[in-house]
């Protein structure tokens, strides 16, 4: 595995923006996503995101062992796979992507950046533990607000 990871961490998922998929070549989904970190946890590369509960890729990532976070120059594919959902629309029909199956997760043909995580450990972020500045900036109307999502980098492709 690649370990010169060529990003920048404090703006990869806020400005750029990236694609969480999860599942298997029968069925799989894909999200845009605009909170995420890379890091080091436990002596382990990983990636941290994080997924509401309504979303129809959060079942896929409670499910499968393993996930992607891949980036994209091309904002309309963040639109249609962050507005959309799954449930509804062939989202990477819709996006003109090209699944790429490997033992490690789904990317793209088309992703300049994919980062393969096996998922280590997943957390409520509960109501009660966040700050009164975060409660009220994103109103989370007494709903749990996010799962967080640890996984521990296992691959990683750069075009």
């Amino acid at each position: 595995m690649e370990k010169d990871y060529q990003v920048n961490p404090f703006t990869r998922f806020h400005v750029d923006a990236a694609l969480v998929t999860a599942g298997d070549k029968n069925k799989f989904n894909s999200m845009t996503i605009g909170w995420g970190a890379l890091g080091t946890l436990w002596a382990k590369d990983v990636v941290i995101i994080f997924v509401r509960d309504s979303r129809y890729t959060f079942e896929f990532l409670q499910r499968e062992e393993f996930f992607t976070v891949s980036f994209f120059k091309d904002k309309k594919i963040h639109a249609i796979m962050g507005n959309e959902s799954g449930r509804d629309v062939d989202k990477v029909k819709k996006t003109n992507l090209h699944s790429v199956f490997t033992d490690f997760g789904i990317t793209y043909e088309e992703a300049e950046e994919t980062f393969f995580c096996k998922k280590l450990f997943t957390t409520n972020m509960g109501l009660e533990d966040l700050p009164e500045e975060a409660r009220r900036f994103y109103d989370f109307d007494d709903k749990a607000p996010h799962y967080i999502f640890i996984g521990r980098i296992v691959d990683h492709q750069v075009k």
